[in-house]
């Protein structure tokens, strides 16, 4: 049977896909969601002018010939705190105490600092001077942001399809968005399956080992924005992985490791064919050869290989474009970039992703294979920054050879 190659793969899976529908989320709740709408001011920021000192609001005629030899002395006519909009219009010869953020009164043109003057009382709660010494003359606007300094009414904010992060929230705070238009999560459902896989903190009994895959694939998921349908690990055993099926009737996608493969309890792929459709189950590619992509009772259906290393591959090659797919986002988004090779290295033929390490040396970057490539070696994962490709038909490459890598960090 000839062996898919990796790029159809991708392409045949990615077509079945669109993204999701938009939603409303509190803006609390927002960081790390996609926005679904492009944000657009409604307002100019600031919305009124204001000072950007704690100070004193002047008209700049009554002190051009401020000094610290000449003082100019003016009577402070108000009080003006951030929050309250003033009432008094500043009359020529007269000051008005101003707090940072305040809005600046009618007839002010300027605020002069506290610290050029000779109101040194700094404490909260201090009285109003009755009069203020100005030492130093004052230009225009100093010390004043405009209303619509920073923003525009109009103006484009936050692009649609932007990841938001925790200053995008405070943008938003700014503008007054108190529900987000973001993309709805991704569901995917997860499966593990294997007789010989026991639960996290349970002892191990002869021929058995720790299910990986469901944390693994799991913290995968919630890193890519999803929201996560447990199925637990099913049994070897058609029954079993009927009923844990069954529970995804909600998903965007399914998601299974191990029971893709040839083996005589590997049930997965005769399910998916008798109670769905089945597009493709091998792929030419290492680790991870064994992939099925097909529809379960109509939903997405996507089983990688039961081997930490190869679902994990298979993750990063094959789901994580598809949450991108469903959250808008069609670019492929892997970090690409080019490195020397600081060994020789063999491969099979299949498009290989080699668990390598990076590091810059004599201003360029090497690459090294960390340990054994078996695609039950986690340990050689963990150890890896990024993954070396060997492109599909290429069995070998000499120390000095430029290839492509895909950075992980």
């Amino acid at each position: 049977m000839t062996l898919l190659p990796v790029s159809e793969a991708r392409e045949r899976i990615l077509a079945a896909f669109a993204p999701l529908n938009t939603t409303h989320v509190p803006l609390k709740d927002a960081v790390g969601r996609i926005l679904a709408e492009e944000i657009v001011a409604a307002t100019d920021l600031p919305l009124f002018d204001n000072s950007s000192m704690d100070g004193f609001a002047v008209r700049v005629a009554d002190v051009l010939e401020a000094g610290s030899a000449t003082p100019i002395r003016l009577p402070v006519v108000d009080d003006i705190p951030a929050g309250i909009m003033p009432t008094h219009q500043l009359q020529p010869g007269e000051a008005a105490r101003i707090m940072t953020g305040a809005p600046l009164p009618p007839g002010a043109d300027t605020v002069v600092p506290v610290e050029e003057t000779d109101f040194n009382s700094r404490e909260a709660g201090i009285a109003l001077p009755e009069n203020v010494q100005i030492f130093k003359a004052a230009k225009i606007g100093a010390n004043i942001r405009k209303r619509g300094d920073d923003i525009k009414r109009g103006d484009s904010i936050l692009p649609k399809g932007l990841r938001l992060r925790p200053q995008d929230l405070g943008m938003l705070a700014m503008l007054g968005i108190a529900d987000v238009p973001v993309l709805r999560k991704p569901r995917v459902a997860l499966l593990s399956s294997g007789d010989e896989l026991t639960p996290i903190g349970q002892p191990l009994s002869a021929g058995k080992i720790y299910d990986v895959n469901s944390y693994t694939l799991g913290a995968m998921l919630e890193a890519n924005g999803c929201e996560i349908i447990p199925l637990g690990v099913a049994a070897d055993t058609p029954e079993s992985i009927k009923t844990a099926l069954a529970k995804a009737k909600n998903a965007d996608l399914i998601v299974s490791s191990a029971g893709v493969s040839m083996g005589s309890f590997d049930f997965i792929k005769d399910i998916i064919e008798k109670d769905g459709e089945l597009s493709f189950w091998r792929i030419n590619m290492r680790p991870g050869k064994p992939l099925t992509f097909g529809h379960y009772q109509n939903l997405p259906f996507i089983g990688l290989a039961g081997n930490p290393v190869s679902a994990f591959v298979g993750f990063m090659v094959f789901v994580r474009p598809v949450i991108a797919k469903l959250l808008g986002n069609e670019n492929d988004d892997r970090h690409i970039a080019h490195a020397r090779l600081a060994e020789p290295i063999t491969s099979d033929g299949r498009e290989s992703y080699l668990r390598a390490k990076v590091e810059r040396e004599n201003g360029e970057l090497r690459a090294r294979l960390t340990g054994h490539q078996g695609s039950g070696n986690l340990f050689s994962m963990v150890q890896a920054n990024a993954l070396l490709i060997v492109p599909a038909g290429v069995k070998s490459l000499p120390a000095n050879a430029e290839v492509d890598i895909w950075m992980l960090t």
